[in-house]
C-alpha cells in the first residue's frame, strides 16, 4: 500500500514505515503530525485517485527530526559588467516516520457521481421570426460596434454617381494623351525643324 501526499509545493510517494524529508513543519520532535492532502492511495485490490484530493484520507506520522540540508551556492554573474554575487543557502528539513496510511474506503465507495435530477421543461410557443423587409434601412458598423443609419440608395442618386464617373473618366483619357505626346519626343535631344 502506498500513497502520494502534498507538503511544502512538493509530492512525495510514501510508505508505512518511511522516513520522509519534508520541508520545516512547525511540530517539535516526537509530535504527531498527519497530511490532509492525499492525492492517490492504492491498495493491494484497489486505486483510489483524488480530483485533486481524495476525500476523508489520511496519512499520518511522527516528528523525528529538524536538520539544514547541504549546502547550496547560488552564484549570479553578469559578464563584462564586473557584476558577480556568490550566496549560500541550507534549506531546513523536517524528517517524519510515515506510521499509518488511512484510505478511507467506506466514504470512497459510497461516493458515486450526483446523479443529475432532469427538470421538466414545460416549452414555450416561440414566435415565428418576421422577414425583414427589404425597405429596411441598411446599418454600418463602426470601430467600436455602434452603428450608424445609412441612406437607402436610389435610382436617382445611382445616375448622379455614373454621370459623375464617366466625366473623370473623359478627363483621365484627355490627361494621358496629353503625357503620351509629350513622351514622344524625348528630352535634352534637339528636334531638326
Amino acid at each position: 500500500m502506498f500513497a502520494i501526499i502534498q507538503t511544502g509545493g512538493k509530492q512525495y510517494k510514501v510508505q508505512e514505515g518511511d522516513i520522509l524529508n519534508v520541508e520545516k513543519l512547525p511540530q517539535e520532535q516526537g509530535k504527531k503530525v498527519s497530511f490532509d492532502q492525499v492525492l492517490l492511495v492504492e491498495n493491494d485490490k484497489d486505486t483510489l485517485i483524488g480530483t485533486p484530493l481524495v476525500k476523508d484520507a489520511q496519512v499520518k506520522g511522527v516528528v523525528v527530526d529538524h536538520h539544514k540540508d547541504k549546502k547550496i551556492i547560488v552564484f549570479k554573474k553578469k559578464r563584462r559588467k564586473k557584476y558577480r554575487r556568490k550566496q549560500g543557502h541550507r534549506q531546513e528539513l523536517t524528517s517524519v516516520k510515515v506510521e499509518q496510511i488511512i484510505p478511507d474506503k467506506k466514504a470512497a465507495s459510497k461516493e458515486k457521481p450526483p446523479e443529475k435530477k432532469e427538470v421538466e421543461k414545460k416549452e414555450t410557443p416561440k414566435a415565428a421570426p418576421q422577414p425583414q423587409k427589404k425597405t429596411q434601412a441598411r446599418t454600418k458598423k463602426g470601430p467600436a460596434g455602434s452603428q450608424k443609419k445609412t441612406r437607402k440608395k436610389t435610382a436617382s442618386s445611382q445616375t448622379r454617381k455614373k454621370k459623375g464617373t464617366s466625366q473623370s473618366s473623359s478627363k483621365k483619357q484627355s490627361s494621358s494623351t496629353k503625357s503620351s505626346r509629350s513622351s514622344s519626343s524625348p528630352k535634352g535631344k534637339k528636334s531638326n525643324q
